[in-house]
């Protein structure tokens, strides 16, 4: 089975800026490396979901990638932004409509997993946005999870204050950490990847 030629040059990008990111050994260079080699053992089935849909704040996807410009993540950013209008942007379930700026702020999608791009069971890898001024609400989940910035934001979890990574690092959360994270004064943007 031939993967999407699209979602293939996205792949081929995350890898690079997350292996450039994460020094040797650390926890998330693992994790890392366990989605990508499982990428490379199996091609998943072309998504069968809805199909593409946005919602008002991805309209700050734009302006978030142009921060990307001429920096480390600059391929990775053109490969995200190639996908951008076919993926299914959607309110994380638990959203509350009563919370309006975090109802109106955020918006996910799935590019590799459950009712992503590629169907995949074994991994997820995705997108946030959010506005400027958004807290995305705490959660966990099982699963360790790695974030590569494509904009400035910050990141918190039971074990690290705020922090923001920059353009050259990543945030790693271990399995079943309390985490969050929040634009500033300009929009968020974020990629994320779990080995389930």
């Amino acid at each position: 089975m031939m993967r999407d030629p699209g979602v293939q040059a996205f792949l081929d990008a995350a890898e690079a800026a997350l292996g450039a990111a994460s020094g040797a050994g650390t926890p998330a260079a693992r994790a890392g490396e366990r989605v990508f080699a499982r990428l490379r053992a199996t091609v998943g089935a072309q998504g069968g979901g809805s199909g593409a849909a946005m919602l008002p704040v991805c309209g700050w996807i734009e302006a978030a990638l142009e921060t990307a410009e001429g920096g480390p993540r600059q391929g990775l950013a053109d490969a995200f932004g190639a996908l951008v209008e076919r993926l299914e942007w959607k309110r994380r379930l638990s959203a509350d409509p009563e919370d309006r700026a975090f109802w109106d702020g955020h918006a996910n999608a799935m590019i590799c997993g459950p009712g992503g791009m590629e169907q995949r069971d074994d991994l997820w890898i995705g997108a946030t946005v959010m506005a400027p001024g958004v807290t995305y609400v705490d959660h966990d989940h099982p699963p360790e999870e790695v974030y590569l910035s494509l904009a400035p934001g910050e990141w918190w979890n039971a074990d690290m204050d705020w922090t923001d990574p920059g353009a050259r690092g990543v945030i790693y959360n271990p399995p079943g950490i309390r985490h969050a994270m929040r634009s500033g004064a300009g929009p968020f943007l974020a990629l994320w990847f779990l080995p389930v």
